[in-house]
């Protein structure tokens, strides 16, 4: 009874939000046609005016118009079709929360075009193409304006958004109170980081620097922000003059501890009022920006003064200093002690056939996270997978319709924290039950790939990209692999994804350097079956190996600390170095987690740990 009224109210779910979908096209494409705008398509990003990758429910547009909730793709919608643009990590995804008014393009194949090109091919000569200028990149307007116009079509930027003018119910702007960000946690001032960036302005002859990222405005002021949900950051933006430093925000954010933390050298001005600051600014000399700055943005600035250039915070923000690699480290072991005694509780239960819900037991390690001092939020929505749920690259549990917890089924679970000393990012693969002879042997290669990376080293001047192969070759061996990068960049109390390095397929020459850290995340995904990933958060460190033919040797420190599953490891097929491997890092996580631990959870770290 209870599975034919679930199934009942998921029919009557999927009809409505058709009828929903329906609505919301027919109200845009009345927009497009209206003489005002004239629109033959109209392009929907993910993006809010900061080029945040997570945003906030208020600047959702994407969302709103497809229904589609990954957090990257785009829309396009045409006066006949309706199509979305995302990559591997959410194919699945949005093929079941699209309905039958959209068409899901498969971004990032050889043989899928990009939307400017679409665009250029499907549309006739003498079209307009709407776009809202804050949320598209100045460097993608260039982009796409170009080969747009050689298609004789014309990307006309819009004032108003049109989502903006048909959306029911929007939410409000956040209004969520700022905090500082102590030295004791920073491990660097706001003068010495104004001072990078100032030099940087005598380099390029400019008089200021609009800093437009969120996180990157955070770093540099030293203040967190919850506008953005599991993002500690302030919507807002910055200007670095010669000076001072102006910071345009909803001054109702603001705090008297807050207020005196900034200081005398930053002045607190509208967060609307950047635009004509900006074309003030630069009638009197060069305003320097990054080509990640908005349209709208690039156009507030005289064309003569202006500097497209790359911001120097990504490169510094991403090269923690000892204080903020202490407080990394110091943060995953506490969040290690969360989550075994999380593993160790839903073991228990599962043995004793209790009932839960990748919903329901998302919400128990939420509970045990936020137990640990200095936590502050997760650091993204929970990814528990079930069985074929696992499969969901960035599966998303929703409380009422998700599967059940089962004990004879491949458990994923990708999750994090944001503590006020660092940001943590793990996924673990686990079985309670018995897992099959397939199971065993998918799971063993995505480790080998994962040891292969992490016991990685390589000369300084290296690149992510370079290495990106070490941790598919046992896949590949297979016949197996993953849509998706191996690794990310991660933010000290700030945003879970953070440049500018990777580990991808996908080329990035930004190379590895000592102090940075990036994740170790290799997959497999079989689709209605299961689906495995195991993630590290890895420091870039400085190596001594036996002999050097380069000046310096580069390699990797695993600081997350949670054991692998040693039901799902065929140790027959390891090497030795990569049982040597997994023996000295459990070895780690017993001394370092152990302590932390009690009761059945220190058993279960100890059992998990045992060696190979």
């Amino acid at each position: 009874k209870q599975w034919y009224q679930r199934r009942v109210r998921g029919m009557q779910r999927l009809l409505f939000k058709k009828m929903a979908s329906t609505t919301k096209l027919q109200r845009l494409r009345g927009l497009m046609k209206a003489p005002k705008y004239d629109l033959a398509a109209y392009v929907v990003p993910t993006d809010d005016p900061h080029a945040s990758e997570y945003i906030a429910p208020f600047h959702g547009r994407r969302e709103y118009i497809s229904g589609f909730t990954g957090s990257a793709g785009t829309a396009v919608v045409t006066l006949e079709k309706a199509l979305l643009w995302t990559d591997g990590r959410y194919w699945l995804q949005a093929s079941q929360q699209l309905d039958e008014n959209w068409e899901l393009v498969k971004d990032r194949l050889p043989t899928t075009p990009p939307i400017r090109t679409w665009l250029a091919n499907n549309l006739p000569k003498g079209s307009k193409v709407g776009i809202d200028p804050s949320v598209f990149s100045q460097s993608s307007f260039l982009e796409t304006q170009n080969a747009l116009s050689a298609s004789g079509i014309t990307l006309t930027p819009t004032e108003e958004n049109l989502i903006d003018q048909i959306w029911e119910n929007r939410p409000n702007p956040p209004l969520n109170q700022i905090i500082s960000h102590p030295l004791k946690f920073s491990g660097q001032s706001t003068s010495e980081k104004f001072a990078l960036v100032r030099e940087q302005m005598v380099k390029l002859n400019a008089i200021a620097h609009c800093v437009t990222a969120l996180d990157s405005i955070a770093w540099l002021l030293n203040i967190r922000g919850n506008d953005i949900p599991f993002n500690p950051v302030v919507i807002s933006y910055v200007i670095v003059l010669e000076k001072k430093v102006l910071f345009y925000v909803d001054n109702r954010k603001l705090t008297p501890e807050v207020i005196s933390h900034l200081g005398e050298e930053v002045e607190v001005r509208p967060y609307e009022n950047i635009f004509n600051d900006l074309k003030e600014i630069s009638e009197k000399g060069n305003v320097w920006i990054d080509s990640s700055s908005s349209q709208a943005i690039y156009s507030a600035i005289n064309p003569n003064h202006v500097v497209i250039e790359t911001s120097p915070i990504p490169l510094a923000k991403a090269i923690k200093n000892p204080v903020e690699l202490k407080g990394m480290k110091d943060c995953h072991i506490r969040d290690a002690a969360a989550l075994i005694r999380f593993f160790s509780w839903l073991e228990i239960e599962l043995n004793q056939h209790k009932v839960h819900t990748e919903y329901s037991v998302s919400a128990v390690l939420a509970e045990f996270r936020s137990k640990q001092p200095d936590f502050f939020s997760l650091s993204f929505e929970t990814i528990a997978g079930s069985g074929k749920n696992g499969a969901i690259i960035h599966y998303k549990p929703e409380k009422e319709n998700s599967a059940e917890v089962s004990i004879d089924k491949v458990f994923l679970c990708d999750s994090g924290g944001q503590y006020k000393d660092g940001t943590t990012d793990v996924t673990r693969t686990l079985h309670f039950g018995n897992p099959t002879p397939h199971e065993i042997e998918c799971y063993t290669r995505v480790l080998k790939g994962h040891i292969n990376l992490g016991l990685a080293i390589f000369p300084d001047k290296i690149n992510g990209h370079q290495l990106d192969i070490l941790a598919r070759i046992p896949l590949w061996n297979l016949g197996l692999d993953y849509a998706h990068g191996t690794g990310h960049g991660i933010g000290a109390f700030l945003n879970v994804h953070e440049g500018p390095h990777g580990i991808s397929f996908r080329p990035n020459k930004e190379t590895l350097k000592e102090g940075m850290l990036v994740t170790n995340e290799p997959g497999y995904y079989e689709q209605g079956n299961f689906g495995i990933r195991i993630e590290n958060v890895m420091a870039v460190i400085t190596v001594q190996p036996k002999h050097k033919s380069a000046d310096k040797y580069l390699g990797f420190e695993h600081i997350t600390l949670v054991p692998y599953c040693r039901k799902l490891i065929d140790i027959a097929s390891l090497e030795r170095a990569e049982i040597e491997f997994v023996n000295k890092y459990h070895r780690e996580c017993l001394e370092k987690v152990g302590p932390l631990l009690d009761g059945d959870s220190l058993k279960w770290l100890q059992r998990e740990c045992e060696p190979l």
